[in-house]
């Protein structure tokens, strides 16, 4: 091979190894519209008005949830003022055990007076913002009496929300073993707030659509506790996805980190961009460097990603919404003898990019409303339910659950107009004419047998 041979094949051998170089994928990047790998021992996302899973990794195992817990007792505290059981001006001075457990630095702390007066207010914010252990315990003893009471009512309303694989033994997040031995009744020494990633999301969903005031807090990048005072503390947010924060991340303003030595590296955000809130959870996110407090900043902000370059909340089918030929019931018993009916509302979905024509709807009639032969009897009042639509999802794709198992894609079918009753008369008319008229019909059919 001569030397200008030998120069061609060198050139050409090293521009494919540039493209290759060039378009090769980097490690750990995904291109848009693939699964996302969470480094976490679980993980969920959710689009907040649906309950739509986005993304789940082992998301009903039950694990420790750290600090996460004050969510819940961010709930209770919201349906406290609301419900007028407790005030935000209303005072508090620490007992014994609250006094202690705020002297402890090497914890989420703002330091309290044993003799010191508190309103609800400064201790909410403290707890909200600074994850501050005495002020939670304290709040749970304005509103229950003592943290054991607290407890039960945590675990109650987790029942209530229908939270699965969930189980609350104090009102921190930390673990039993931190509260200087007066950890609740009922809950042994060493024990630890646990739920599944499911149960967190559905938790927060509930907090925000119930109490969304929750978001004016807990967005506060920073405050100052008792500012003006020789007491003030500096009370930056664990959560460093907030605006000027090391993390910041477009639309984050929620909503609870959390870590212990059990928990690991734990998160739940929540953000809103182009009018879609997602809700992600991780627990027990990991790095190479074995972090406590960054990896789950990094794996929430790859989720928050995935989510919003992929999904969008759209309005599939609308409101009045017919099917043909499948939109007319027969009534009996009725001034009409049939009806039309139609869907309630706009069906809205979450749907993956490129997928909007990706649904089949059908019309399901409630079976308890028919009789034998499929007809609805009067009367009926205009807009009635009588059933459901339901939307079947047809694309390629894998199929996206809910953080309700029993939710589905579905709107309620009703009627369009009311169906009066029919008096006597007209029945009775009805029924010689259906006797005539059977009458005839048997006529017919002998004489049609003479020929």
């Amino acid at each position: 091979m001569n030397n200008k041979m030998f120069k061609r094949v060198l050139i050409t051998l090293l521009a494919l190894f540039l493209v290759l170089t060039i378009f090769a994928p980097i490690s750990g990047v995904h291109a848009e519209g693939e699964p996302i790998d969470v480094s976490a021992k679980s993980a969920i996302i959710v689009e907040a008005s649906t309950g739509t899973i986005l993304y789940g990794k082992n998301i009903d195992e039950m694990l420790p949830i750290a600090s996460m817990a004050k969510v819940m007792t961010e709930y209770l505290v919201l349906e406290a003022i609301n419900k007028g059981k407790i005030k935000w001006d209303q005072t508090y001075t620490p007992s014994e055990y609250v006094y202690k457990i705020s002297q402890n630095t090497n914890l989420s702390n703002v330091p309290l007076r044993q003799d010191g007066s508190y309103n609800v207010k400064e201790l909410y914010e403290a707890m909200a913002i600074y994850s501050a252990n005495g002020a939670a315990i304290g709040l749970s003893e304005i509103i229950a009496g003592s943290e054991s009471n607290f407890v039960k009512m945590m675990n109650d309303k987790a029942k209530e929300l229908g939270l699965e694989n969930t189980q609350f033994v104090n009102v921190t997040g930390l673990e039993n073993g931190d509260l200087l031995g007066q950890h609740p009744d009922g809950t042994e020494a060493d024990a630890e707030n646990k739920m599944s990633a499911r149960a967190m999301a559905k938790l927060a969903q509930s907090l925000i659509q119930d109490y969304p005031e929750i978001l004016e807090t807990s967005s506060i990048p920073k405050k100052v506790f008792r500012e003006g005072t020789e007491d003030k503390t500096n009370m930056p947010n664990w959560n460093w996805m907030l605006q000027d924060l090391v993390f910041e991340t477009e639309g984050v303003d929620g909503l609870k980190t959390g870590s212990t030595k059990s928990a690991g590296s734990c998160f739940t955000a929540t953000a809103e961009r182009d009018g879609m809130r997602v809700i992600s959870v991780v627990m027990n996110a990991t790095d190479k460097e074995g972090n406590l407090h960054t990896p789950r900043f990094v794996e929430t902000e790859k989720m928050l990603d995935y989510a919003y370059k992929n999904f969008t909340i759209q309005e599939v089918y609308p409101a009045n919404f017919q099917l043909d030929k499948k939109s007319t019931i027969s009534v009996v018993k009725g001034k009409e003898k049939e009806v039309k009916v139609h869907t309630k509302d706009a069906l809205t979905l979450v749907v993956k990019n490129g997928e909007k024509d990706a649904y089949k709807p059908s019309f399901v009639l409630d079976e308890k409303m028919l009789t034998e032969d499929g007809e609805i009897t009067a009367p009926l009042k205009k807009e009635e339910k009588v059933g459901i639509m339901k939307v079947e999802y047809t694309g390629k794709g894998e199929k996206l659950g809910y953080l309700d198992q029993n939710k589905g894609m579905q709107v309620d079918l009703v009627t369009k107009t009311a169906v009066e009753k029919a008096n006597w008369f007209v029945l009775s008319m009805r029924g010689v004419g259906g006797f005539f008229g059977g009458l005839w019909g048997s006529v017919t059919d002998t004489v049609k047998g003479w020929f």
